[in-house]
């Protein structure tokens, strides 16, 4: 293969909103470079999961390494595939991490939704070279220029050089390639410089062990060479290198500046590859690490417990190994009366949440129940003392606490205009403070609130689509705590709490939700022999209860006529029996309970 200079390196990711067309422009792009033979070729080529080619959606971020002729002189393309959806985010800042330029994918006809919008500021923080595509244009309902003009109201970027493509049918892909080397700059870097190189993702395969994928920013990394991992202080010698490919990895004897490669060190653990860390030549280090991205910080946080009690250390085993494949992931055991051992685990949202449970179920064949999800709060107490807390069991007393304080987000929402009132009724039920409401054109209209995020980990979404007839796109940031007048509701079964149903809400919210916390749990409670008392409290406060009735038995029906005394006496003993069972019985609560907090608002 013929040496290619470094100039004639391009690193680009793709990013946009979900469902924009940005897995099937990467499998355009591949099959232009010839990278993929069409009978290898498949839809999502590069969405190596399960989950991703059911769902339609990319959910680790992929790379690429490709071989490409323009004018008669052969150039790399480094090509990163993101998700587009608001919980994986942090694969996107990672990717453009490693990146010099991105292609800013827009449906010709959807237009710019909010996940562009964040996307593209991301990008803007990095300092990325950023190209315009408008993709769809064979739809009958494109309008590029319509497109184009909203890109530049409402993020404000110069939309003059962009790409006009159809990522279905191919059209305008050789053209954006084209365009894409003139306009993304080659990569910087000293290749005489000790070695430096990003660890912008990793996983773990059974036969090699942890894998980390690396982006070389200066000097170069080669076969059988000491490493340094400048985190962890850890050495480790390079076994094998390998290039990205959808198919198979291509392996090398070097990687260099400018370059992107897997480094495989037959590593075992799964804690020595930190995403974000440095790799560098450990007889010649260099002396800086590369900053450049924070770890990501859970936002949701949920019990996740194996059905089977005594898979907890399968399930510690399995949490471990999707860790090193997503970073963002984070647990710590916790135990439950209701559901034994098991882990808080910290997500980024609730799509986050959902795919992480299935992977856990399908990839290392485990059942698992998870239960609602929360966020995390501040408490300060009475004394002076302030901590943070992730599960509401967690809350003190109330003769204790002095504040709570809540996360709030700021959340932006583009729309159409028919829909503006039921969304801004959405958005005061949710406690949404309104700060921006501007008209893009015509038919659409951006809204910006700040919102606590209680109110949207649970069923925001799904009422947001379901309101806007899916039309509506959503995205959010983070903005810091604010102090919030909010209650811990306890449910008790039986006359016990159960600890693993207990939520936080506003205190004026907090008798509404205890009624219809309370009346989805009659339904899903099974009746026993005994009456059983479902109550929610604050505190020592009942705040609402309800019965789920016993099951009858007809002790009389061996009473053929007779005296009523006869019956009374069988009836009562009966009821002392009940009563007996009652102080002794302990209540199943079937796992849907777990999950009835999701259903309050309907």
């Amino acid at each position: 293969m013929p040496k290619i200079p470094q100039t004639h390196i391009r690193n680009f990711s793709i990013i946009a909103h979900i469902d924009h067309g940005k897995s099937t422009l990467a499998d355009r792009i591949i099959q232009e470079c010839g990278a993929v033979s069409d009978r290898q070729m498949s839809s999502q080529v590069m969405d190596t999961m399960d989950i991703e080619k059911e769902r339609g959606i990319t959910i680790k971020a992929q790379s690429v390494r490709l071989n490409y002729e323009k004018n008669g002189e052969q150039y790399i393309l480094n090509l990163i595939d993101t998700p587009g959806h608001v919980d994986f985010s942090y694969e996107v800042s990672r990717s453009l991490a490693s990146s010099e330029g991105a292609l800013l994918i827009i449906d010709a006809a959807q237009g710019v939704e909010a996940q562009t919008i964040a996307n593209v500021y991301i990008a803007i923080e990095n300092d990325l070279e950023l190209l315009p595509v408008v993709n769809k244009i064979d739809l009958p309902a494109s309008d590029p220029d319509r497109v184009l003009s909203e890109l530049e109201e409402a993020i404000g970027i110069d939309a003059t050089e962009h790409c006009l493509v159809s990522a279905k049918t191919g059209l305008g892909v050789k053209d954006l390639i084209d365009t894409l080397i003139d306009t993304i700059p080659a990569p910087s870097g000293d290749i005489e410089a000790p070695a430096k190189a990003l660890i912008y993702d990793s996983w773990f395969d059974n036969y090699l062990g942890a894998l980390a994928l690396v982006r070389v920013f200066e000097g170069n990394l080669k076969k059988g060479q000491v490493a340094k991992i400048m985190g962890t202080k850890d050495e480790h010698q390079i076994l094998n290198l390998m290039y990205p490919n959808p198919i198979a990895p291509i392996k090398t004897d070097e990687i260099k500046t400018g370059e992107i490669g897997i480094v495989v060190m037959g590593l075992k653990g799964v804690d020595a590859l930190q995403v974000g860390d440095t790799i560098t030549d450990a007889k010649n280090p260099t002396e800086s690490i590369i900053d450049g991205f924070e770890p990501a910080k859970p936002f949701v946080f949920a019990g996740i417990y194996p059905i089977e009690t005594d898979k907890f250390e399968d399930l510690r085993d399995a949490l471990n190994k999707l860790k090193l494949n997503d970073s963002s992931l984070s647990f710590e055991p916790e135990s439950s009366m209701a559901l034994g051992s098991g882990f808080r685990t910290g997500f980024l949202g609730m799509l986050h949440m959902e795919v992480v449970k299935e992977r856990l179920e399908r990839e290392f064949n485990l059942d698992l129940i998870a239960t609602a999800p929360t966020v995390v709060y501040q408490v300060k107490l009475t004394n002076g003392e302030e901590f943070e807390i992730q599960n509401p069991s967690e809350l003190p007393e109330p003769q204790k606490l002095e504040s709570i304080y809540e996360p709030y987000v700021k959340a932006t929402i583009l729309t159409p205009q028919e829909f503006v009132g039921n969304l801004i009724k959405l958005l005061n039920d949710r406690r949404g403070i309104q700060i921006k409401m501007d008209y893009l054109n015509e038919t659409r209209v951006l809204l910006e609130y700040d919102i606590p995020m209680n109110e949207i980990v649970l069923d925001f979404y799904d009422k947001l689509k379901s309101l806007t007839k899916g039309y509506a796109s959503f995205d959010y940031e983070t903005i810091g705590f604010r102090e919030g007048k909010l209650v811990k509701l306890d449910i008790k079964v039986a006359g016990e709490v159960v600890d693993s149903l207990s939520i936080i809400v506003p205190e004026d919210k907090a008798r509404t939700r205890g009624l219809a916390f309370v009346g989805q749990l009659k339904e899903l409670i099974p009746r026993q022999l005994f009456e059983v008392a479902i109550q929610a409290s604050i505190g020592s406060n009942v705040i609402a209860r309800s019965n789920v009735k016993s099951m009858g038995k007809n002790v009389t029906a061996k009473c053929y006529g007779g005296d009523i005394t006869r019956k009374r006496k069988l009836l009562d003993k009966q009821k002392a029996g009940k009563k007996r069972m009652k102080s002794i019985g302990r209540v199943q609560v079937p796992q849907e309970a777990f999950m009835a907090v999701l259903k309050l608002d309907n």
